[in-house]
């Protein structure tokens, strides 16, 4: 079992977030993982820096701890060609220290500044299959052409590649779309559900190809010295993940999300959230989630009180765990 922490973009300055993976390394955390957005969820959030300049100055600022982030090869903000450019550099630049990539099929909150259509969901699919298709192919030293469908490529090469690659995960959020994740990704990776959905997602997707890959879950939680700040700052800072989740597939900017969020209340966040001001109770959380059949557990603590759940959580959780 891996336990890692979860870098929010959306919410932390990219030179916060640098000094955020240090602090979670030299706490006993077992790994890092980053989002990738160019907006954030909600306008309270305020952030949202590039993620490929950050992983490298975040690597070179740590030592041995890995990192995964999160990528969305299909050709809006970053073309398959781009993508695999991009984390082949990082990868041989840091080798064994960027584990994986999660490949997913975006949010139009981040993908429509591009001035593009925001299609439908079975081409945005067609297009992450085909995006890392086209990765493999690439970190695999081909010259790369495509002619037909959503993504082309002409003689598209890279020439600095890492010894061993990043691992190819699928980002997914139903049983769907981790059986047909089970042909072509190296694992899944997924966010909190209740542990017996859970358990179904992971068994789609080890059913369908799957089986003895990875399943990956970000938990997302909300620990503080009380509940009573615990409960606000889950509110204030991440009320919209109590929206149903294909919604944010099509809300344009964070002030749409924030208008689709405006009626949630405190009170609902405990349905939405793991809430809890004691450590003793996130380790349960997290045994229950292991317990679902989780391979490596990235914790999102979703408050402003980073440094502080960095090194209670090192403290008082990952020892007991």
């Amino acid at each position: 079992m891996r336990i890692g922490y979860h870098a929010a973009h959306e919410q932390f300055t990219p030179r916060e977030l640098v000094t955020l993976a240090q602090q979670a390394e030299s706490c006993g955390f077992d790994g890092i993982m980053s989002s990738d957005h160019i907006a954030p969820w909600s306008c309270r959030q305020g952030q949202s820096g590039a993620v490929w300049p950050w992983l490298g100055a975040a690597l070179q600022a740590t030592r041995t701890i890995p990192f995964g982030a999160l990528a969305i090869p299909g050709g809006w903000r970053h073309h398959p060609v781009i993508v695999a450019h991009a984390f082949a550099t990082l990868a041989q630049m840091f080798p064994n220290r960027l584990r994986w990539v999660a490949a997913g099929s975006g949010e139009r909150l981040n993908e429509h500044m591009m001035g593009r259509p925001w299609p439908d969901a079975a081409e945005r699919y067609q297009r992450l299959v085909t995006g890392v298709g086209m990765i493999r192919r690439l970190w695999r030293g081909e010259s790369v052409t495509v002619t037909a469908g959503p993504l082309k490529a002409d003689a598209a090469r890279i020439w600095s590649l890492p010894e061993k690659p990043p691992a190819i995960y699928a980002a997914v959020l139903s049983e769907e779309s981790a059986a047909r994740a089970g042909s072509w990704a190296d694992g899944i990776i997924t966010v909190r559900k209740p542990p017996e959905e859970l358990k179904r997602i992971r068994a789609a997707f080890h059913n369908n190809g799957g089986a003895g890959k990875p399943f990956v879950l970000q938990l997302q939680i909300c620990w503080d010295e009380s509940m009573e700040a615990a409960r606000l700052a889950a509110h204030d800072q991440w009320r919209h993940v109590a929206l149903p989740g294909e919604r944010f597939a099509h809300l344009k900017t964070p002030e749409e999300i924030d208008a689709a969020a405006a009626d949630i209340t405190v009170a609902e966040m405990e349905k939405a959230l793991l809430i809890s001001d004691d450590p003793a109770a996130h380790c349960d959380f997290i045994r229950i989630y292991a317990a679902a059949g989780c391979d490596e557990i990235y914790l999102h603590n979703a408050g402003r009180n980073q440094a502080a759940f960095i090194a209670r959580f090192g403290k008082d959780v990952l020892p007991r765990l």
